[in-house]
């Protein structure tokens, strides 16, 4: 393992991010709202502490090792989410204090849309675009966009991207050069931002509010600039084109990509886990706009409809996105809604959760657990579509799982003994690791109410969320570091 190594990557990537600093501080001069000074200062920081990082171990030119990707990763999420609450704390409006500011820039890096900011509405205009593009940073993950660049300075990408991308099927490349895979991945990402930005200006929103939730909605972040969120447009249409972009961002990317390439979408139905991923969404949607129907919720079909599907998706994918007070309906839809966010999206999304095809892979092997039962010594395979899995894939899914609900568990229990009521502290954990936002009961509509532990238990639940588990719990075992 090779410090050095990880610290020159650090320094290179900390310089790159400072750039990010830059649209802010022109929008914020342009705009005159004041915040010019918090980001010139925010980017001179980062800018500084990146170069001093690098210079010492310029000249290391070793090959990283998976162990150092893995480094690298959780100490740039981690650094990343410290450096970017700075223009929070150094800004006059919000002025945060130190657990705000990382609890807001971990939760945008993340993509997780829980906020602890109340007045949106008022906030400067240069504030509100950064919170939209930490989130739009944080989609697809920043380590790949870095990824795309590091072979040009010299370094070798495929250990970061491992480390990086999640899911059981992650070391299945869409293109043999690890440099062209991200590259592709990003040109899908910027894509479908400019498609939902381009939909949402031409229902009705204005161009910075249809940027700005073109970055959150692919993303499947949720940040608004506005305290309604999407209810604050108050148009059926947006809803829509939300719903439609939130859908897509939560499909496995490697599908567009071939879509793409093809000129077919008939690559997506082929796919097991999104057909899986189509029927459970679509199962979700219906219970909840039959409930709110039935239970009188909306005076009208339309309204169950509307709100219904808007939610569904939203909470479904992680986005996290609101039109209506969901966590008033009633409790059965709003319990449904939040246990949906334990699946979210496909491997290879931007989505949350445990994951679709973990989820699928745990379903056949459960059946195939049954189907044993009755008849001992057959040879059952779990496949997915055509293909039999490998049992070291099958043992790592239950792996992950175990951890995802011994993680969830600990952390809820860490939350209730802070005498936080028990429904608020379970989805807030909940909503924490699934990277979805908005929970129950005390965190409903925002986090401001929460105290100062609570913020930073929910903040390492973000990154574990973020970082599906075992990039981060990796480092805390001895194994780990021994040579």
């Amino acid at each position: 393992m090779s410090f050095a190594a990880v610290q020159r990557i650090l320094g290179i990537l900390l310089t790159v991010f400072s750039l990010t600093l830059l649209p802010p501080v022109g929008l914020a001069l342009l705009a005159q709202d004041g915040a010019a000074a918090a980001f010139a200062t925010a980017f001179a920081l980062t800018l500084g502490v990146g170069i001093l990082s690098w210079l010492p171990v310029r000249g290391m030119k070793r090959e990283l090792r998976l162990r150092d990707g893995f480094i690298v990763v959780v100490m740039f999420w981690t650094v990343l989410s410290a450096i970017g609450a700075l223009p929070f704390v150094l800004a006059d409006n919000p002025h945060l204090s130190l657990t705000d500011a990382v609890f807001e820039s971990v939760s945008g890096l993340t993509t997780t849309g829980a906020t602890v900011i109340t007045s949106l509405d008022g906030l400067p205009m240069s504030i509100l675009y950064y919170r939209q593009q930490l989130q739009w940073l944080g989609g697809m993950g920043i380590i790949v966009l870095a990824v795309a660049v590091l072979p040009m300075l010299g370094i070798g990408g495929m250990q970061l991207y491992r480390a990086e991308t999640p899911g059981p099927m992650k070391d299945n490349k869409l293109t043999p050069r690890i440099t062209e895979t991200a590259k592709a991945l990003w040109y899908i990402y910027l894509g479908l931002t400019v498609a939902c930005g381009f939909s949402y200006w031409m229902a009705g929103m204005s161009v910075f509010d249809a940027v700005s939730h073109a970055f959150s909605t692919v993303a499947i972040g949720g940040f608004s600039t506005h305290d309604a969120s999407m209810g604050y447009f108050n148009s059926s249409l947006i809803d829509m084109i939300a719903v439609v972009f939130m859908f897509l961002a939560a499909v496995n990317f490697s599908l567009h990509f071939v879509a793409f390439r093809h000129r077919s979408v008939t690559g997506y139905w082929q796919d097991s886990e999104f057909r899986f991923y189509v029927l459970l969404l679509s199962i979700v949607i219906l219970i909840t706009v039959l409930g709110l129907h039935f239970t009188e919720t909306y005076d009208d079909w339309e309204g169950a409809i509307v709100n219904g599907l808007f939610q569904a998706v939203s909470i479904g994918t992680t986005a996290g996105f609101t039109t209506a007070e969901f966590y008033n309906w009633p409790g059965f839809i709003a319990i449904l809604l939040l246990f949906s966010s334990f699946v979210g999206g496909c491997a290879g999304s931007t989505g949350g959760g445990i994951k679709v095809i973990r989820v699928l892979l745990l379903v056949k092997q459960g059946l195939r657990e049954i189907t044993r039962l009755v008849h001992p010594s057959a040879q059952i395979p779990v496949r997915v579509g055509a293909k039999s899995v490998d049992s070291r894939v099958v043992e790592a899914v239950w792996g992950f799982f175990a951890l995802y609900v011994a993680s969830f568990t600990v952390m809820y229990l860490a939350l209730a003994s802070t005498g936080l009521e028990l429904m608020t502290a379970f989805s807030a954990v909940a909503a924490s690791i699934n990277n979805l936002g908005p929970g129950l009961e005390g965190v409903g509509a925002n986090y401001a109410d929460m105290h100062d532990p609570g913020k930073w238990i929910l903040c390492f639940a973000m990154l574990l969320g973020r970082l599906e588990i075992f990039t981060l719990l990796v480092l805390l075992t001895p194994a780990f570091w021994r040579k």
